[in-house]
């Protein structure tokens, strides 16, 4: 045989052997997505083409060469190069109450008071219940921007109760039938709560701390209802790209539940867990310190300093502008919530309290203010820091203080909350402001006050508009995040609100491989098509939750 063909062999023959052996030792991963842009979210915020899952966490991130070379599995995921991003983080929601209000009236969007009685007929007669109850309801939406009456509930269910909580969450109105129920008369009288009155007379409207006046005799859901309220609510949540909440503000049996649930399987969404300042939650959870699974996380309690801007319980420094008669109402005493604040600082605990009105935030930086020292990793929260006097911005930074926003409430609340603070509207909302003085901040939705959508939440924050695109420059644009801002904002940021950043958040070796699968790309997408990206796939732990229908 020729010389030259045989070495010709040979030389085959050794580049098939190391190729083979280069194969053999590609280690063997359970997933492998390849043919994307990857947005890990890094610090140097790279992107990737590639990455290789194993044990739910992700092993490498790379070019498809790089994965390939080094990596194989038995099932592949060709991306199509779509755009894959960390799991969205919603870091102050109320998962659970997401998931109960389902099974109730929706009463969002409705145009006239007349519309919400005809909502909860309607859903009356299909659903028959032994209470009617809903949520969703915005006298701000409605011609007459005024706090309705009973009279219609009354004509509609004169012998059932009904319970409807306004879109905030901080009003409520009840029918006289479920008021004479609770023993609630024009006498009846609630520290740090308010009984709208009309020429003397109970209008049924309930506000902040009153509401518990008429909630507390509503029957408590059972075991089987409460589980399929978390599953329908994980079910959402996955179809929107959302695989960690931090639920702002539950009990001790719904953490129970939530951690059954989770340890069986069933429930496969992480969850930061917010207790209630109760007694029965203190002793159970602080008293033993944090409680911490590969999905559930209890280590931060749930405070509350005011109400709502849109009920006039957010606490103002200086009267409203369209109410001069009040500055809103603090909703627990000082006394309170400094006792509060010391049993979570000694048990090593996250405070993370409610504040909309300048006053509740000066309030609860005072009150932190006696705890927290300068350069300090407590992460203690101000949640939503919606009004923040501009002489109380810097203290954020002093005592290294989190501003847990919602973009969309400035989105929400932008056409009437000038009516409410006249001038001071300048330093409302001011997110921009607020992620200066720590370089970040949290951005969650507060469903189901907002929408569930977190791609809505990235919409408001870049362009300060709604859903219909106005205001045409944007609300306070000066006070946008830009794009990487915003995306952090909902991944590796609110990961770090919640000490979870070690972990999750950004799409690196060692950590949860949790991440979505989208049309669009967020960071290049035109400003207008960025609420309309909708969401092909997601994964917790390297597992497909949700898959998009064809």
């Amino acid at each position: 045989m020729n010389k030259g063909i045989i070495n010709s062999i040979f030389i085959i023959t050794i580049i098939s052997f190391i190729l083979i052996m280069a194969c053999s030792k590609r280690q063997k991963v359970d997933l492998i997505v390849t043919n994307a842009t990857i947005y890990t979210v890094d610090s140097t915020f790279n992107t990737k083409q590639s990455m290789a899952i194993g044990n739910g966490k992700i092993i490498a991130v790379g070019t498809n060469q790089e994965i390939e070379s080094k990596y194989e599995a038995s099932n592949i995921i060709d991306a199509s190069r779509k755009y894959i991003f960390p799991g969205f983080i919603d870091p102050h929601c109320h998962f659970l109450g997401y998931g109960t209000s389902l099974s109730n009236a929706s009463l969002s969007g409705a145009k006239t008071w007349n519309e919400v009685i005809e909502r909860l007929v309607a859903h009356q007669k299909e659903f028959p219940s032994e209470w009617v109850q809903g949520r969703g309801w915005n006298q701000n939406e409605w011609d007459i921007k005024e706090f309705p009456t009973n009279d219609l509930l009354d004509k509609a269910f004169p012998n059932k109760p009904v319970f409807i909580i306004r879109i905030d969450g901080h009003a409520a109105i009840a029918n006289s039938y479920a008021l004479k129920m609770a023993g609630v008369t024009e006498a009846s009288k609630k520290e740090g709560g308010e009984l709208i009155k009309k020429n003397g007379k109970l209008t049924g409207v309930l506000v902040d701390n009153a509401i518990e006046l008429v909630r507390a005799i509503i029957p408590e859901i059972d075991r089987s209802t409460e589980e399929r309220a978390l599953l329908k609510a994980q079910e959402s949540c996955f179809a929107v790209g959302l695989t960690s909440v931090s639920d702002a503000g539950i009990d001790l049996k719904d953490v129970l539940l939530i951690d059954s649930l989770q340890k069986t399987g069933k429930l496969k969404m992480r969850i930061y867990a917010m207790l209630n300042p109760t007694a029965e939650n203190f002793d159970h959870f602080l008293s033993k310190g944090i409680y911490s699974t590969d999905n559930l996380t209890v280590r931060s309690i749930k405070l509350f300093a005011d109400g709502a801007l849109g009920s006039r319980g957010a606490l103002l420094l200086q009267p409203y502008s369209d109410a001069p008669n009040t500055k809103g109402l603090q909703v627990e005493s000082t006394e309170n919530l400094l006792a509060n604040c010391e049993r979570a600082f000694k048990a090593g605990y996250q405070v993370n309290t409610h504040c909309i009105g300048d006053a509740a935030v000066r309030l609860m930086l005072d009150n932190y203010s006696k705890y927290l020292k300068p350069k300090n990793d407590l992460r203690w929260r101000i949640e939503h820091a919606q009004v923040v006097d501009p002489q109380d911005l810097k203290r954020f930074k002093d005592y290294c203080v989190i501003p847990s926003v919602q973009t969309t409430h400035a989105t929400s609340d932008m056409n009437w909350a000038d009516e409410r603070l006249g001038a001071r509207i300048k330093y409302a909302y001011a997110y921009q402001d607020l992620l200066k003085q720590n370089g970040w901040l949290a951005n969650g939705s507060d469903f189901p006050v907002e929408n569930i959508n977190p791609l809505y939440g990235f919409y408001a924050g870049v362009s300060r508009k709604d859903l219909n695109g106005l205001p045409e420059n944007g609300f306070q644009k000066e006070n946008a995040l830009d794009r990487m801002q915003a995306l952090r904002s909902m991944t590796i940021w609110a990961a770090k609100a919640n000490f979870e950043d070690s972990f999750k958040g950004s799409l690196e070796p060692g950590k949860w491989a949790d991440f979505v699968i989208l049309e669009k790309d967020l960071l290049v997408e035109p400003e207008s098509d960025l609420p309309k990206s909708k969401v092909i796939s997601t994964f917790v732990a390297g597992e497909l939750v949700y898959q998009k229908k064809q």
